[in-house]
């Protein structure tokens, strides 16, 4: 403020600094109320992996079969991501997870049946839809109680790496694996095994045989907490790399072993719970003497 001879007079410069202020506080945009896109990202690429599975659904109307296992197979990727996602960028929610079961019993229920009975089970019409509507209901019952048990008491700690039943992506995979077989033989040219692998009863039993899997209560590792001994991370680094190489240039015969390879690993499994269950007793056992 200047002073001047018939008293002060304020300083214009100032006023309009003032004022310019006001101005600016008056055009801040209010902030908007609602998650931050880090948490949306689990939710949109389960969102994602419900687009593969009805797209698979597609797919096998058109009769491609292969686009049909390729959209499935993209759905299980994309279920073992977003739920380590969501855990990574703490954006865990019950909304999350109910979605995510209805996009599984879609992805790997309905969506593998429905390919399945196009690819052999129509031939025998209705007797063929049997076996699917067995497996989407054991689906419906394995994700209902998974659900279930998060809301119950916690598992004890040796099963903490273990699924009861086989997981709905993998069940999927067994379901597709006369699908494998025999869009490999086809390219080959086995008829023999591309014989077996359309047959409807082969269909039959790998539906009906997965969805019993899936609703048992049969120990199953879920490599979520799964260790690897220092010795072994570069074997499995170059049989990781080996894998994607023949997936990219066989990408049936591989998924088909890959198939062949999970249900040989099932009886380990219960040896390894069964030995952590015994070991944990006998440590309890002896706490209580």
């Amino acid at each position: 403020m200047r002073v001047m001879p018939d008293g002060p007079v304020p300083d214009r410069g100032a006023f309009r600094i003032r004022r310019l202020r006001r101005r600016f506080r008056q055009r801040v945009r209010p902030r908007f109320r609602g998650p931050s896109f880090n948490r949306i990202i689990p939710n949109l690429m389960t969102m994602l992996g419900l687009c593969a599975g009805l797209t698979s659904i597609r797919f096998a109307l058109e009769g491609r079969f292969g686009h049909a296992a390729v959209a499935i197979t993209v759905a299980g990727c994309i279920d073992g991501l977003d739920g380590r996602l969501a855990r990574l960028l703490k954006a865990v929610s019950r909304f999350g997870a109910e979605f995510d079961s209805l996009t599984d019993f879609l992805c790997f229920g309905v969506a593998p049946a429905f390919v399945m009975y196009l690819w052999s089970l129509d031939r025998v019409r209705g007797f063929g839809f049997v076996p699917c509507l067995i497996f989407a209901v054991c689906m419906a019952l394995r994700l209902a109680r998974f659900n279930a048990a998060m809301e119950g008491a916690p598992a004890p700690a040796y099963a903490y790496s273990f699924f009861t039943g086989v997981p709905a992506p993998a069940g999927a995979g067994i379901v597709l694996l006369p699908l494998f077989l025999g869009l490999e033989a086809r390219e080959q040219g086995w008829h023999w095994l591309a014989v077996i692998a359309g047959h409807p009863l082969s269909a039959a039993v790998m539906l009906v045989g997965a969805g019993l899997l899936a609703v048992s209560t049969l120990p199953v590792w879920s490599f979520k907490n799964f260790k690897i001994p220092a010795q072994y991370v570069l074997p499995m680094l170059l049989g990781t790399c080996t894998f994607v190489s023949v997936l990219v240039a066989d990408p049936w015969m591989a998924l088909a072993a890959a198939g062949i390879i999970y249900l040989c690993m099932l009886p380990f499994s219960v040896r390894s719970f069964r030995r952590l269950r015994n070991e944990a007793e006998r440590q309890g056992g002896l706490e209580d003497e």
